[in-house]
């Protein structure tokens, strides 16, 4: 058993990022174990989704067309059947909403340990080692699980999305799905209420924290949005002084982005907001005092007033 079994995760008929970064993640371990990587998408448009996961390091993606929602029953015994198939060492699953809930269920179904919310992973002879962080990221832990078989569910933003085109063979697999052991049915999905911009989406964030000082300063960072056509996104207390809607909080508390560049401004960079946006491709911050964090994880740090910087960059891009 060396073999890594990933599962992808999938939203109203779109891939989401996470599902690229677990083939990074599985791709990873299984060159450790001298194993294959099975990818298994579950429901929706499972041959269009096939093709496009298709990336560098999969050996085989496993098409599962039983449905269009999620359904915490059927990918259950769905996902309990291709590890009965398959024989994988390792199983991984995202953390997102829908990777804890079948995850921990699928874990007691087949009597296999589970490690949460990892963050790195690696294995050491036998044992597989996790990286987790906990207190709101201020302590990162290592989890060793010295067993033959191991459930992980992966932070997302914590690995490279796969690129490159694969050569993976696709197979359809035929789950028996017991229909009288699905107890609950997915009618309708509805967004969060004041979800107009779904920031996890954005290729240029425009970020504000504390240093705005007020909210009526908001419009000049909304005038650099508009110059640069990024989208605006902010740190918690932006959010807890109800100057912009929860939607737009990045951190451990908010959303996770990875956009190609996050422009902090007036941001100390506090744990739990680095947690939500370090894995950007570029990351540019705007601060006052040199000494905060945010300027250590910067790849470029401007060390000045926002007030000067932010209404120059403004002029330029115009």
């Amino acid at each position: 058993m060396t073999d890594v079994l990933a599962i992808t995760d999938h939203r109203q008929g779109e891939l989401r990022d996470v599902s690229y970064e677990i083939i990074t993640a599985g791709s990873e371990l299984a060159a450790e174990t001298g194993g294959d990587l099975h990818l298994a998408v579950i429901n929706g448009d499972v041959e269009a989704f096939a093709d496009d996961l298709n990336r560098e390091g999969v050996d085989v993606v496993h098409t599962v067309d039983v449905g269009e929602e999620f359904n915490h029953d059927v990918y259950k015994q769905a996902i309990t059947q291709l590890y009965d198939e398959l024989a994988p060492q390792y199983v991984l699953a995202p953390n997102s909403v829908n990777g804890l809930d079948y995850a921990p269920a699928v874990s007691v179904a087949l009597d296999v340990p589970i490690v949460t919310d990892c963050v790195a992973l690696e294995v050491d002879g036998d044992a597989l080692v996790a990286n987790r962080e906990m207190y709101g990221g201020k302590v990162e832990t290592t989890t060793e699980v010295d067993a033959g078989n191991v459930i992980a569910t992966i932070r997302e933003g914590e690995w490279e999305a796969a690129e490159g085109d694969g050569s993976a063979s696709i197979e359809a697999f035929d789950a028996d799905i017991d229909e009288s052991r699905v107890g609950s049915t997915v009618t309708a999905f509805e967004e969060v209420a004041g979800g107009d911009v779904d920031i996890s989406e954005a290729d240029f964030l425009v970020s504000v924290g504390r240093g705005i000082e007020e909210e009526e300063n908001l419009s000049l960072i909304e005038d650099l949005a508009e110059a640069t056509g990024a989208t605006v996104s902010s740190s918690r207390p932006i959010v807890d002084n109800g100057w912009l809607p929860k939607n737009r909080q990045v951190g451990q508390s908010g959303k996770v982005v990875t956009p190609e560049v996050y422009l902090a401004i007036g941001i100390s960079g506090a744990v739990q907001h680095v947690a939500g946006m370090k894995g950007s491709d570029t990351i540019v911050a705007i601060n006052t005092d040199p000494n905060a964090p945010i300027m250590d994880i910067a790849d470029y740090a401007i060390h000045d007033d926002l007030f000067d910087v932010v209404p120059a960059l403004i002029e330029e891009f115009r």
